[in-house]
């Protein structure tokens, strides 16, 4: 193996050229960055993040709390809102968004013909947005349970209700008054507003 003395140092090629080839794939942010998704092998986001950030790709999964039973235990637990898909950020004129296929954890990258597919433009940042600091997403919106609530779509439109509960992954129980009752109504938290 050759060696290069370089101001009283010794060095090996293969150390220069990959520092060198590390610091070209480092993500360009710029107006021509997009959101593309990945699948990848089911349970490996954490290790595909790892690994694409050690390449300089940045990279998101939208995680939510998963409750698992096994042998008469119930585990609550981190996991991917999308098993097998993960987001990355990426430039493809300018990066190399080929070597993302070859990451450990990741199988490939969603494609149209030879070149990644991009996602629509503001959903990664609306999952981003909705991102607690727990790393978790919620989709509360600022809900919370005994508030008074407006329905906005479905049968139940502009009707007024009470907020009973609301998980984690988004979904609502209302009670809504009909008929001298409340009656519980499941929805999806979207489709709900809170008044004062």
């Amino acid at each position: 193996m050759p060696k290069t003395a370089e101001r009283g140092r010794v060095t090996s090629p293969e150390k220069t050229t990959s520092k060198a080839s590390a610091s070209l794939q480092r993500p360009v942010i710029g107006p021509t960055t997009r959101w593309y998704a990945a699948s990848v092998f089911p349970g490996k986001e954490g290790l595909a993040e790892r690994h694409l950030r050690m390449q300089g790709f940045d990279s998101f999964v939208p995680r939510c709390e998963k409750t698992t039973r096994h042998a008469r235990r119930i585990e609550t637990r981190p996991a991917a809102y999308f098993p097998g898909y993960m987001f990355i950020a990426l430039d493809v004129a300018l990066q190399r968004w080929r070597s993302v296929n070859g990451t450990f954890g990741v199988r490939s990258l969603v494609m149209q013909g030879e070149r990644p597919l991009p996602v629509p433009s503001g959903l990664v940042e609306r999952f981003i947005a909705l991102t607690g600091k727990d790393g978790l997403l919620d989709f509360s919106g600022g809900l919370a349970a005994g508030a008074s609530v407006r329905i906005l779509s479905g049968p139940f439109a502009e009707m007024i209700g009470r907020l009973d509960r609301l998980d984690p992954a988004g979904r609502a129980r209302v009670l809504v008054a009909i008929m001298n009752g409340e009656i519980p109504v499941d929805m999806d938290s979207r489709e709900l507003v809170a008044i004062a």
